[in-house]
């Protein structure tokens, strides 16, 4: 009795050497070394499932089922900046993806999914003359291929045109202005070219402002074509150098400057004076809320011309205003100018506007 107890102690040893086995080798080399009286089958049992059990060797498993793929595969990524589109070349069993846009002088970030099996990325109009990076990264039989284009502005630093403005007025004229780049060399001659962000439509300035033979501005009669953002391209050519481009999006509502209201009239009782208007013409037809006014209403006597009083007025009060003014009153005269309610970029004084009579 006495050796079979002995027996059972040398079986539960091993049974503890199997559990060990699979995360120390040094351990188990010990543990399978150490029971001389350990039956043969239990010691190669154990070595068995402490190889099977080990996580590199599943981990490499694992590895082995999946399909090898090529390292040196290439999705040959291209970008078109007139249409702001990533294509690359479609691979088969692609099961999802997504496209960044990081840019280099924000260094802001845009993502895109892609759409089933599509092999492009479609991005909205952006700033690129500060330099963009493109990556695309698809996912091949749960596997993810990441390829990045990196989109730089090629020319010699200092060349492109700058200070670059826009502004709309009188509802249907846009004028566009620019000066030379600090580096830029005499025979330098700048280009504009405007495309509409919705219809992709591009056209270049039909007039252009020149001083001393180079374009430092466009001139713009008809905006009809232009729709919310535009997209604005300053390039050049030298036989001298390299130049680099300069392109921004506007959005045209806030670069219009609004006329001022028109018909302005003033009726006066023995208390009150009652001003009244229309709101302008605009590029778009907007709601009288979208609008606010300014009042320049100074009163002037024999002695000495008065102080001024300026009064803003919202749009949504009727494009009316009512004037404290009891009667008899000094001559006043009235001018008013226009501006979008969310920001204060006045437009022009209106003519002026006489009301009242000598004290």
């Amino acid at each position: 009795m006495q050796s079979v107890r002995q027996l059972s102690d040398e079986e539960e040893t091993c049974q503890r050497a199997q559990m060990w086995g699979q995360r120390d080798t040094a351990r188990r080399n010990a543990v399978l070394a150490h029971p001389a009286g350990c039956p043969r089958r239990l010691l190669t049992t154990a070595l068995l499932l402490s190889l099977l059990l080990d996580p590199a060797i599943l981990l490499l498993r694992e590895h082995q089922d999946l399909p090898a793929l090529d390292q040196n595969a290439s999705l040959h990524v291209t970008f078109d900046p007139k249409t702001m589109t990533l294509r690359w070349d479609c691979r088969e069993n692609v099961t999802s993806g997504k496209c960044l846009m990081t840019t280099h002088k924000e260094n802001s970030l845009v993502k895109k999914e892609i759409k089933g099996k599509e092999c492009r990325c479609t991005f909205q109009d952006h700033s690129l003359h500060g330099g963009v990076s493109f990556t695309v990264k698809v996912n091949i039989d749960q596997r993810w291929i990441s390829e990045t284009l990196v989109y730089s502005n090629p020319g010699v630093e200092g060349t492109a045109a700058q200070n670059f403005s826009c502004l709309i007025y009188n509802a249907d004229f846009m004028n566009c202005t620019w000066a030379k780049g600090q580096a830029a060399p005499n025979d330098i001659q700048y280009f504009l070219y405007i495309r509409d962000s919705k219809k992709k439509i591009e056209r270049e300035c039909p007039r252009y402002l020149s001083d001393s033979g180079t374009h430092v501005g466009c001139h713009l009669q008809n905006i009809s074509g232009l729709s919310f953002y535009s997209y604005f391209l300053v390039n050049g050519t030298s036989q001298k150098s390299g130049i680099q481009f300069f392109d921004s999006v506007l959005m045209l509502k806030e670069i219009e400057r609004y006329n001022p209201p028109n018909n302005i009239t003033v009726y006066c009782n023995e208390s009150h004076c009652f001003i009244q208007w229309e709101k302008p013409r605009t590029r778009k037809t907007l709601s009288d809320r979208e609008f606010q006014y300014q009042l320049d209403i100074q009163r002037q006597s024999n002695i000495r011309r008065s102080e001024n009083q300026l009064i803003v007025v919202s749009g949504d009060l009727g494009n009316k205003y009512n004037f404290p003014s009891p009667h008899p009153r000094a001559t006043h005269t009235l001018k008013m100018r226009t501006a979008d309610a969310r920001r204060a970029e006045w437009g022009t004084w209106s003519q002026p506007v006489q009301f009242g009579t000598w004290a």
